[in-house]
């Protein structure tokens, strides 16, 4: 089905969702909404605890910013201690500094994805402009703290560049920072670079990446600065709560080494994918099925995204977002208007849960 004959099927949750687009369709004071919300999903946003007065609130990206490091914090770059780390299934090897380079991060299997454009691999340091290849990795698989470009349809991609070039894309959680520094980045892209960043990660399959586990109690974890939740080693479990908790399957390989082929595991509540199917797959009252525009599988259709098989984290920040309308979508706006977090997040369990392609990673 094409974009217009998604719209034609939204007119039908229309009129449902406008008093939702009204009530949340700006944020005129994103902060007090964050505090006043005993509901804030804190969890996909990379931390355990609600918004308190006080806390650390992410550098803002004023409209006349022209460079990504005027609205992120900066720290000083890794010392480079000399011990080279390796990984299964190659015979590159690393130091933790040279995997974490901004301007140029290590490529440890160049020979399973095409050749990058010099903006993925190396960005435009001149203008405070990363690689691509940082966070999203080389092969576009991104991590739960990030996105997963990997597949997106070249067109989609290019929408959404421009949506953060004006705005029309931010992060509601205003502890959140990398989403502000997305939100410069474009302005310092010529078209022709959008382009190849496009052209590049859409060309490569997006692989299994989660594995999705429903759990009481899970391993108690730190926090990173960007978001990633990373397991404790010896510490006793934790109670799961009313929320999901994503960590890699291989911390160090994750975290020191940005291994680009290591998943993430999933722990969701007990009756979460039951109840996300349901909703997924009929829209159980509250919207309308995904399928009708992601496709029968959720893999996406035409300019349409697929939505199978990304981490939750991820998902639930856009769902979340574009209830609080700081990400701007005449098409989702109605369709998530009348879910509460928890919907969003049993519907965040099940389509993690769903392979995303046919593909799986080469190699041993």
């Amino acid at each position: 089905m094409n974009r217009d004959g998604c719209m034609k099927r939204y007119v039908s949750v229309m009129i449902l969702g406008i008093v939702g687009i009204a009530v949340t369709g700006g944020m005129a004071n994103a902060q007090t909404d964050q505090l006043n919300d005993p509901d804030w999903p804190d969890w996909a946003y990379g931390f355990l605890t609600p918004l308190e007065e006080g806390d650390r609130v992410a550098p803002p990206c004023p409209p006349s910013t022209s460079n990504p490091r005027d609205c992120r914090n900066q720290t000083p770059s890794e010392p480079d201690d000399g011990i080279k780390h390796e990984l299964p299934g190659t015979d590159k090897t690393f130091t933790s500094a040279e995997a974490n380079y901004g301007y140029g991060p290590a490529d440890w299997f160049p020979e399973f994805h095409p050749e990058m454009p010099d903006i993925v691999a190396h960005g435009k340091e001149s203008a405070g402009i990363r690689a691509c290849s940082l966070c999203h990795y080389p092969n576009g698989q991104g991590k739960m703290e990030n996105a997963h470009v990997a597949g997106l349809p070249a067109e989609y991609i290019l929408q959404q560049l421009d949506a953060f070039e004006r705005g029309d894309r931010r992060n509601s959680d205003v502890r959140k920072e990398n989403t502000n520094e997305m939100s410069i980045m474009p302005k310092g892209l010529t078209d022709e670079e959008k382009q190849q960043i496009a052209d590049y990660f859409s060309s490569i399959p997006f692989r299994q990446w989660v594995r999705v586990v429903e759990a009481e109690e899970v391993p108690q974890v730190r926090l990173t600065n960007g978001g990633l939740m990373v397991p404790i080693p010896g510490a006793t479990m934790m109670p799961l709560g009313n929320r999901i908790i994503e960590v890699p399957e291989h911390p160090e390989r994750t975290e020191i080494m940005r291994d680009p082929r290591a998943g993430f595991l999933t722990y969701v509540p007990v009756g979460s994918l039951a109840k996300g199917e349901e909703l997924v797959t009929t829209g159980a009252g509250k919207t309308i099925q995904c399928g009708i525009c992601h496709g029968p599988d959720q893999r996406g259709v035409a300019a349409i995204p697929p939505i199978a098989g990304r981490t939750a984290s991820y998902t639930m920040r856009q769902l979340w977002d574009f209830k609080q309308g700081t990400r701007m979508s005449p098409l989702m706006a109605p369709v998530v208007a009348n879910l509460t977090a928890e919907d969003m997040m049993h519907i965040v369990a099940y389509l993690a849960s769903l392979p995303p392609s046919e593909e799986s990673f080469p190699g041993p």
